[in-house]
């Protein structure tokens, strides 16, 4: 549809105006919806107790409760691993043992023996404490892993689950709202208004900050949760990879947002959206599925991140490990940004060829061409 001039709609509106007033409806709409209010508050109750169970089951799961006397506790003194209760004399460290609130007990050994204690256990003694307490060989490691496997593994599948549930969620919301806009006829009056490529770029804008606002909120709510859990080691190396998650995800979420929209535009009716958004929803969740599966190979990562459906999710878990040299993020980034562009491009030439075309899907080869 032609405008009245190069800057303004056929009202009289400005482009940018045009695209705010979208933008505004977009959030108003989602933020009157009490489904969205009250999904957003279950996913950031959620990952608040995630973030707190988790911190406090790896703060105390690798603590092994034993009991000591006063001739022992030097045994132990300044190793860590262990949750120390002193006990009287040998009987009531047996005592301890037995009801359960100790896994072992540390007790003066017969002079004769080999050490001058002994470990005292109900029915097996714990294998962590007899390693921790065994005489062994320095060992040296030429190559050591900067980053503990299994918070490696958590990692990415917390930056994975926080980008599969945003984009899709958002994208499959604002597709619906497409058709749903074709279906009542407001898309007419709306393209009466403003341009289709100002429409698109309003709902993208709109959807967009609401998308952000949530991430902003769960990476508020991680950083809480590792303070309150005494996780400041883990809270200093998640820092600077959430802050490119953020940036990276905001333009992740451009390229998916615009690709949604313009997959939506195609149909006429709720139920075919499934069949022209598929494509795009396995896009959004490939990035959790090959991050999570790879997220211990160096090679497949870095390849990864270089991948604009994936680097958003793969790159912030490079930067966590220690594994990406400081130019890496920018050339990734550079490389989503022109992605977004031509994504951007070609969306918004089927969402203008597509909008007012009702009844069957609209070929994508139709949709190109106009």
């Amino acid at each position: 549809m032609s405008t009245s001039a190069p800057d303004r709609t056929a009202t009289g509106l400005s482009v940018g105006n045009g695209i705010f007033l979208v933008a505004e409806r977009e959030i108003g709409s989602k933020l009157r919806s009490k489904a969205f209010l009250v999904s957003t508050g279950i996913l950031l109750l959620i990952a608040l107790v995630g973030v707190l169970v988790g911190g406090f089951m790896s703060k105390h799961a690798s603590e092994t409760k034993i009991a000591v006397t006063a001739e022992t506790a030097q045994a132990v003194h300044g190793i860590p691993g262990f949750a120390v209760t002193e006990a009287a004399d040998r009987t009531a460290a047996e005592k301890l043992v037995r009801d359960g609130t100790v896994e072992a007990a540390l007790v003066p050994a017969p002079a004769d023996t080999a050490f001058g204690y002994t470990v005292v256990a109900l029915h097996s003694a714990p294998s962590g404490l007899q390693s921790m307490l065994a005489k062994t060989p320095k060992v040296t490691i030429l190559e050591p892993d900067a980053t503990n496997p299994l918070l490696r593994y958590l990692v990415a599948i917390g930056f994975g689950v926080v980008f599969l549930m945003a984009a899709s969620t958002f994208g499959a919301t604002m597709a619906q709202s497409v058709v749903e806009e074709k279906q009542t006829g407001v898309v007419e009056l709306l393209l009466a208004a403003i341009p289709a490529r100002v429409l698109l770029a309003g709902k993208v804008i709109g959807n967009t900050v609401l998308a952000m606002a949530q991430i902003l909120l769960l990476a508020a709510i991680a950083v809480v949760g590792l303070i309150v859990t005494g996780q400041n080691a883990v809270l200093e190396g998640l820092g600077s990879p959430l802050v490119w998650f953020a940036v990276f995800f905001l333009f992740g979420f451009v390229l998916l947002a615009s690709l949604f929209a313009a997959a939506a535009a195609m149909v006429s009716r709720q139920e075919d959206i499934g069949s022209t958004t598929m494509p795009i929803t396995m896009l959004v969740m490939a990035p959790y599925i090959l991050v999570i599966v790879f997220n211990d190979n160096p090679l497949a990562m870095t390849i990864l991140s270089y991948v604009p459906f994936s680097a958003p999710v793969a790159m912030p878990v490079r930067l966590f490990v220690g594994a990406a040299q400081w130019w890496e993020p920018l050339l990734s980034l550079v490389i989503l940004l022109v992605s977004c562009v031509a994504a951007i491009l070609v969306a918004s030439k089927i969402y203008e060829n597509s909008l007012l075309r009702m009844g069957a899907r609209v070929k994508l080869r139709e949709a190109l061409r106009g």
